[in-house]
Parts: C-alpha cells; structure tokens; sequence
C-alpha cells in the first residue's frame, strides 16, 4: 500500500514546535449559517492568530528547525500568507527572511510582510515566476529555500488542524478544505485517512485556478497557463509532483466552483457568523452552495484557512455579490 510523505508521530512532534497562539483554534457549530445553506456545518476558525491565517503552523515548524540547526537566513515566494507567516516566526528566532511576491498581490498582504521585517523583493509575474526567483536567490546566496507544500514541515505544520478535528471528538463526516499548493489538504487529509478513515475528504478550488483539481482527476500533473480568481492564496499553475502524489492518496474528491459562489460565501459567513475572510476561505461554502443536495445530510466541517483581505475589494465583493443562496 502507498504512504504519503506525511508521518502521524512527526505531526505530533510538530505541534509541539508551534507557538500555542496557532493551536487549538475554535471549532463550533453555525446554526446561523446551516438555516442559509441547508446542513449541519461546523466552522475551524484558522484567522484569529497573528497572521491571520493557518500558515503560521507551518512556518512555526520550519522556523524552529531552521534556528535549531543554526541557519540564520531564508527565502520563500508567496501570495502573502506564508511570506506573513514566515516573517512572523523568523522574527521570533532570530532569522534573516526574505520573500518574493508578485507585485500584482493583495496590497495589504504585502504591507504586511514589510511590517513584520521581512525583506521583500516584488517580480512582474504571478506567483509561479516568484517561485522561480526566490530559487535563484537561495542558490546564490547559499541559504534554505522554502517551497510551501513540498517542504514537508509546511504540510504536517498544517497536519496539526487535523489532528485538533480527530481529538475533538469528532460529529462530523466530511471536511471541506481549500486546495491550492496542497500543504492543507495533504496534512489534514493525512490525519483524517489515518485517524477518522470514514470521514470524507473533499477539496476545494476555484474554477478559474483548476490546475490541481485537473491534476487530482487525471492523476497526472496538469498546469495551466494562467489563473483568474479573486482567491490569490490558492491561484497556482504549476501543481508539484511529490504533492500530487499525496493528494492522491487522501482526497477523496476535488471539486471545482465558480467566482459567484466564493464571493456568495464570503458575504454569509460575515452575515451569519460574523466573520471576515478572504476568498480562500469561503471555498468550502461555495461548495455547499453548488450542490445543496449532496451536502443535505451530511455533517460539514470547513476550514476558515484565512482573513487576510483587501479591505475595499472585500467592500466591493460582498456589497454586489449574487450568487446561488445569496
């Protein structure tokens, strides 16, 4: 039988790395939310830790490796979140960070990253040539590199949400989870397969940043040319190998959905349940929203993975959204 890269033990190990303020994120019922959408839904709140999202986890472990070893320097390409979240725990340990962005992401996500002491460097691509740049700055200057999703700390850093869902005694049966890079879906995924087999999996994309859904149902990598979604923080093209293969294993589907349905999410989980995220976040209830049957009798937990968003666009998203439910 085929295994992840993942290990249940080393997930363990790696929440005792993490800083308490990104552990043991609430995990309630949304009674507001389940009389709009029609089914038991259960919201893990990743957004109410310094960096607003769940990559702290992850960069949590990395960093405290890093700083272990005696490593003083690191780089990494973002859409904002794990450039924040990298600066947060290299600042705390003493490491040199450096992050590459698009010049084309969220403002406030990059003002972010400067005012956690990060340096960076901004290119005129997408994310995928940021990738390319942050390789050539860690080569030539002889320092880690920080590939989200690859590097396996990124993936049992996120792990660690799974392993709060198991140990919460769980009452539910599926879990919606945002799939971008994969660090998310492949570490929670991980634990569930191992730890709670029943419950299903399903991931969750934009359908104008496909490349990992495509790569999931045909079992084979497949990139794409470009992406157009308001949701930055999962808009790759290029799916990686190593993590595919986990996918494969622990995903039990992989949908995708539509900008109406993402921006109709966004504006019920601030209706009814008061919270602000970014478009990420509301992929699991876009989901409920395009395929209300599917979901009617099921017991949904989705992932709130984050709330880092521009605060006009946001205003323009949810003051003119429609969309199935809205």
């Amino acid at each position: 039988m085929k295994k992840t890269r993942l290990d249940i033990d080393r997930i363990r190990a790696a929440r005792r790395m993490i800083d308490p303020v990104f552990l043991d994120t609430p995990l309630y019922r949304c009674e507001a939310l389940e009389a709009r959408i029609g089914c038991a839904v259960s919201v893990k709140l990743e957004t109410a830790n310094p960096v607003r999202s769940f990559k702290g986890r992850g960069t949590e472990v990395v960093a405290s490796l890093l700083a272990d070893s005696g490593q003083g320097a690191v780089v990494c390409a973002s859409a904002g979140n794990l450039g924040q979240a990298l600066a947060w725990s290299g600042r705390g340990r003493g490491l040199d960070v450096t992050v590459v962005a698009s010049r084309f992401a969220a403002a406030v996500k990059l003002d972010r990253i400067r005012a956690l002491g990060a340096g960076l460097e901004l290119v005129d691509g997408d994310h995928e040539m940021a990738r390319e740049r942050a390789a050539d700055i860690a080569r030539h200057e002889g320092i880690r590199l920080v590939e989200d999703s690859l590097d396996i700390e990124t993936c049992e850093g996120a792990a660690t949400i799974g392993l709060e869902l198991v140990d919460g005694a769980p009452s539910f049966d599926t879990v919606l989870i945002a799939l971008g890079g994969g660090a998310l879906a492949t570490g929670v995924g991980h634990v569930l397969k191992t730890l709670a087999p029943g419950v299903e999996v399903i991931c969750v994309q934009p359908l104008g940043a496909p490349a990992m859904t495509y790569s999931w149902r045909g079992r084979r990598v497949v990139t794409t040319e470009s992406t157009d979604t308001i949701a930055d923080g999962v808009a790759g093209r290029c799916p990686l190998p190593a993590v595919l293969d986990d996918l494969l294993l622990v995903a039990d589907d992989a949908v995708l959905v539509r900008e109406a349905s993402i921006i109709a999410g966004m504006r019920m989980l601030l209706d009814d349940a008061g919270l602000v995220v970014e478009p990420s976040a509301a992929l699991g209830v876009a989901a409920i929203l395009e395929d209300r049957d599917r979901f009617a009798e099921r017991r949904v937990v989705t992932v709130v993975c984050g709330s880092n968003v521009d605060v006009d666009a946001y205003r323009r998203w949810v003051g003119t959204a429609a969309g199935p439910g809205a």
